[in-house]
């Protein structure tokens, strides 16, 4: 049986609950499902410690208290798609689910580069770390250190701290003259401004580097020193643990099956919508880092406008125009002044791994002209994480160009597949919409 929603929303993140308030404020049967069991996304993750932001308890409140109930799906992960239902796998079964319109909502994952001893024990991205340390892995006193770039290191750092890590120091790859020329424009987004004053003063006694970057790992069983390279020249650290990201990239794998373009014209793809929201495919909104990475701000105001126009209500969502047009300012800021140094991409040696899914080295890659071909001859990409990782660390060290996924979106149980009356889903390949 399948399950009818008027605005099904596909991501609980801010931008998600966003949409499924503003939709179900105009009296809509109103869907909100994700792969996680508590609403809040990535960004918002509940912390087992000290809880949820404040803004995130005040999103979630507000759900309830709309003209319609919303349909909090919980643990509910994409499998497959067409332009009017999507295949859902639940811990306990599969379920279809039907929309009259669709909000994409997917968020964005991080962006990892591979480094000769990245795949050490104790080794994790930055947001990765940050979101351990939420769910309660222990960094109780541990020495830890952050690089990488952007905003997301503080972040991290903010919550390392607060769970009794010892952060030895902050390594930003972007110069200091780029960093400073940043911090000179946030005067235009004032609570940018004050989070990132609130952040320094938290964090006042943790050395920040510009242009200092993690070029090695060293261990046995586990990560127990880094190499960091900066002007001055090497440097090792002993450490515990290394957070280390470069920033976050869209995830478009479910708009790129349900036939959405994407906009191919950076490293990493996003989905195209127009100034309402609208994909290339009738009725299918994208809203957030979906479109390209922007930050919590853009994000909750294209959720609200998404919401809005999958309801119908146009008039509601064009005094939002102008506001989403300023939030997305700021995504111009960051790539501009945080773009990744060229000596980063070439870090990895031919030795060391890219595909941590199947333990397929650089060198193994080398002959090939294309990830396609590349994956069938060493598996490159084909373990359980699908190529999110070692496909988009190969893009950004102009390896191979970001490839389309072909479904299922996540590995699925056989019975979830066999199970599904349209095998339409497994047709349906996301590599050919290019704008």
């Amino acid at each position: 049986m399948t399950e009818h929603f008027d605005v099904l929303v596909v991501g609980a993140g801010p931008a998600g609950l966003a949409a499924a308030h503003a939709a179900a404020g105009h009296g809509v049967r109103v869907g909100l499902l994700d792969a996680q069991p508590r609403q809040g996304g990535q960004i918002w993750r509940h912390d087992a410690r000290h809880g949820a932001p404040q803004a995130a308890t005040n999103a979630i409140t507000a759900l309830a208290n709309t003209p319609m109930p919303i349909t909090w799906l919980a643990q509910h992960q994409v499998i497959g798609a067409d332009e009017e239902r999507l295949l859902i796998e639940t811990p306990q079964a599969a379920v279809e689910l039907s929309f009259g319109s669709l909000v994409v909502a997917t968020g964005a994952r991080e962006l990892l580069l591979p480094f000769p001893g990245w795949t050490l024990p104790g080794v994790t991205g930055a947001g990765g770390l940050q979101a351990l340390a939420k769910q309660g892995w222990p960094v109780q006193g541990k020495r830890v250190v952050v690089a990488g770039s952007g905003p997301l290191l503080w972040a991290t750092a903010a919550t390392l701290r607060r769970h009794g890590a010892h952060v030895l120091g902050i390594h930003e790859q972007a110069s200091a003259a780029a960093v400073r020329a940043f911090a000179m424009q946030l005067w235009r987004w004032p609570a940018r401004a004050v989070q990132a004053v609130q952040l320094r003063a938290l964090l006042h006694d943790v050395s920040y580097h510009c242009g200092s970057f993690v070029r090695r790992a060293h261990g046995d069983t586990a990560v127990t020193a880094v190499e960091v390279v900066n002007a001055r020249g090497v440097s090792r650290i002993d450490c515990d643990l290394l957070a280390v990201g470069y920033g976050l990239v869209p995830n478009v794998e479910l708009p790129g099956m349900l036939g959405c373009t994407l906009d191919r014209h950076g490293t990493h793809p996003a989905v195209q919508v127009d100034g309402q929201l609208r994909t290339s495919v009738a009725n299918i909104y994208a809203a957030g880092e979906s479109c390209g990475i922007a930050g919590l701000p853009a994000a909750r105001i294209e959720g609200r406008l998404a919401g809005h126009m999958a309801a119908g209500a146009t008039a509601a969502a064009t005094p939002l125009l102008g506001q989403r047009r300023r939030a997305r300012r700021f995504a111009e800021l960051l790539d501009r002044h945080f773009a990744l140094n060229p000596q980063l991409q070439q870090l990895a040696e031919l030795d060391t791994i890219v595909c941590r899914c199947e333990d397929v080295t650089l060198g193994a890659l080398a002959g090939y002209t294309d990830a396609r071909a590349a994956r069938l001859a060493t598996r490159c990409g084909m373990g359980a994480c699908q190529g999110r990782i070692c496909g988009t660390a190969l893009a950004e060290l102009g390896r191979f160009p970001c490839s389309g996924n072909r479904p299922p979106i996540f590995p699925a149980r056989l019975a979830t597949l066999a199970g599904s009356a349209i095998p339409s889903f497994l047709s349906h390949d996301s590599g050919d919409n290019h704008a």
